[in-house]
């Protein structure tokens, strides 16, 4: 009876192990894959601004959130500042279209060229930018959520030689910008390009 007894409890641990293996497997891959996603994100944006991925990690790590973090960029080579004087003046609370005018920048800067009509998330800003005369985008309000959207599509569309278009598609269907810079990177995300970067993007977040 004994034997019996321990060669149960012994059946009993040894499947409770391989499924907790199993679990635990299925958590590292997804932990993995996710982080994966992240870090290509960063080393992308590296690529486009020409900043080492360090300094990329770095802006990471000043508690910028990832979909912000070329915003930083951005912002601190069209004004010629140190990146950490951008992060001071978010971490300070600013918005970053306070801070684009606090550095002697116009909210014109973030404009990239679209062809479809817009809706969300993308209606409001371009329905500024269309219903004004160039001179006057200098006074757009954007928000926060406005700017971190147009820089990412003007980083991915760009870096990438993509239609901007097929950029606002995918963020419309609901996507974050790290699943898109995945996806189209892998070639799955565009119409035309297959993912290669057709206008030598790279460093091109510098002009």
């Amino acid at each position: 009876m004994r034997r019996m007894v321990f060669t149960y409890l012994s059946v009993v641990f040894a499947a409770a192990f391989v499924l907790y293996g199993s679990a635990e497997a299925e958590f590292s891959a997804s932990v993995s894959m996710s982080d994966e996603g992240i870090t290509g994100f960063h080393i992308s944006v590296g690529e486009y601004y020409d900043v080492p991925y360090k300094e990329v990690v770095i802006v990471k790590e000043s508690r910028i959130p990832d979909e912000e973090v070329p915003v930083v960029l951005l912002i601190a080579s069209r004004a010629g500042v140190p990146k950490t004087k951008v992060i001071e003046l978010r971490s300070g609370g600013m918005s970053w279209h306070d801070i684009t005018l606090r550095l002697g920048l116009s909210p014109e800067i973030f404009y990239v060229p679209v062809n479809t009509s817009q809706g969300p998330p993308y209606g409001k800003a371009y329905g500024y930018y269309k219903n004004k005369p160039r001179a006057a985008w200098k006074s757009a309000v954007l928000t926060d959520r406005d700017i971190i959207d147009l820089v990412n599509l003007k980083f991915i569309s760009e870096h990438y030689g993509i239609d901007p278009d097929d950029v606002v598609d995918m963020k419309a269907s609901g996507k974050d910008f790290i699943s898109i810079n995945g996806k189209v990177k892998s070639g799955k995300g565009s119409r035309g390009s297959n993912g290669k970067n057709k206008r030598g993007g790279k460093g091109k977040g510098r002009k």
